[in-house]
């Protein structure tokens, strides 16, 4: 398969899968932040929680279609949140907190964790072991 086309696919997927993620990252965040009232940050911690452990499990089998060890793979991908969680966290209390909304800044964080979390999975976690689980006719 030609590997532009390859990329293109990868990449297509994982939004799709993204999105997907992003759907009960937005309604759990939404019932945690408007049903209980929580404050922003605990409720953005639990839905962004949820929608990563989606979002890996679905990304490994299908966009990626690898073999790779699960346990180091999940640690990579936790390495990136240990990371990601702390700043987007902050930056999405802070920016509440002088009035912007919440849903604007979840939407932005969301987009930001889109971008940089494909190139770190690709590029990282699975960059040698990319279609390792494919079975060979």
């Amino acid at each position: 398969m030609n590997n532009k086309y390859e990329d293109f696919i990868q990449a297509f997927k994982f939004l799709i899968f993204s999105i997907s993620a992003g759907v009960i990252q937005a309604l759990s965040f939404t019932l945690f932040y408007e049903l209980t009232k929580m404050k922003y940050w605990p409720a953005y911690l639990i839905a962004l929680t949820l929608s990563v452990l989606w979002n890996f499990t679905l990304n490994r089998k299908f966009t990626f279609k690898s073999a790779a060890n699960i346990p180091l793979a999940m640690s990579k991908v936790a390495f990136f949140y240990l990371i990601f969680t702390p700043l987007s966290t902050l930056w999405g209390d802070a920016l509440t907190n002088i009035g912007w909304d919440a849903y604007l800044v979840l939407g932005l964080t969301m987009i930001t964790n889109l971008i940089s979390e494909f190139l770190y999975t690709k590029y990282y976690v699975y960059k040698d072991n990319i279609n390792t689980a494919v079975k060979k006719a």
